[in-house]
């Protein structure tokens, strides 16, 4: 298969004064193209650090990042930007949807950066929503979502640019075991229809839905295991 991912000796460290915290010591790891990755690791321990890394929000301060066969290594914020922008979905665990904007709107909102025209946003935002079976809540806004609602619109923004990668960080973290469920159904339906998901996560049963669990410790990797029994059997969509 093909690999849509590749880091090389990894490093990133912050700078506090004089003083240096080394937060990433030297990951190295391959993701290949429709693999569903749980990232864990205790608080400390880098997953945030390398989860900003793997979707274009930072930069190592060491080491190589191919992702798609693009060296984004050393990328410019601009060049990150678009990079982002086509290659990666982001779903957040606080959703982070304007609150003045309908639901079709917050998912149409990636494609205003893309220079696509409103009637055509509008109408690809909704194939997502029908794909997460919320077209029938277009025109709600946040406020007027429950919080596994808002979810999947905040789903279906990071499918509108059909991106290469899904990143999950924390996705369930606001919700009910009930909708935690549910919304993990739903990411295991948009694995099978060929993404590729990376799902970051303290939550030793949300990690269950991963066919590959990854897990750090004090900047390096612990452990890089197959999960044989992914809990993804029965999807809502």
């Amino acid at each position: 298969m093909q690999g849509i991912i590749h880091l090389e000796n990894i490093c990133k460290s912050y700078y506090l004064g004089k003083n240096e915290l080394e937060v990433l010591k030297g990951i190295s790891l391959d993701i290949l193209k429709n693999e569903y990755v749980a990232l864990m690791g205790p608080s400390g321990s880098g997953k945030s650090t390398l989860m900003n890394i793997l979707g274009c929000l930072d930069t190592s301060s060491a080491g190589k990042y191919i992702l798609n066969g693009k060296d984004v290594s050393w990328m410019l914020d601009d060049d990150l930007a678009e990079v982002r922008n086509r290659e990666i979905g982001f779903v957040f665990q606080q959703f982070n949807l304007l609150p003045r904007l309908t639901a079709a709107e917050n998912v149409a909102l990636p494609l205003v950066y893309s220079g696509i025209g409103k009637k055509e946003r509008i109408e690809r935002a909704m194939e997502v929503l029908t794909r997460v079976k919320l077209e029938d809540r277009s025109h709600h806004k946040p406020n007027e979502l429950s919080g596994g609602q808002a979810q999947r619109v905040a789903i279906a923004r990071a499918l509108i640019n059909n991106p290469s990668i899904i990143l999950a960080d924390e996705p369930t973290g606001n919700l009910d075991s009930k909708t935690s469920s549910e919304i993990m159904e739903i990411m295991g339906k948009i694995h099978a229809d060929g993404n590729t998901v990376i799902l970051v996560t303290h939550e030793e049963d949300i990690s269950l839905y991963a066919h590959r669990v990854i897990r750090l410790r004090d900047g390096l990797i612990e452990t890089d295991k197959i999960n044989k029994s992914p809990a993804i059997a029965n999807y809502l969509i």
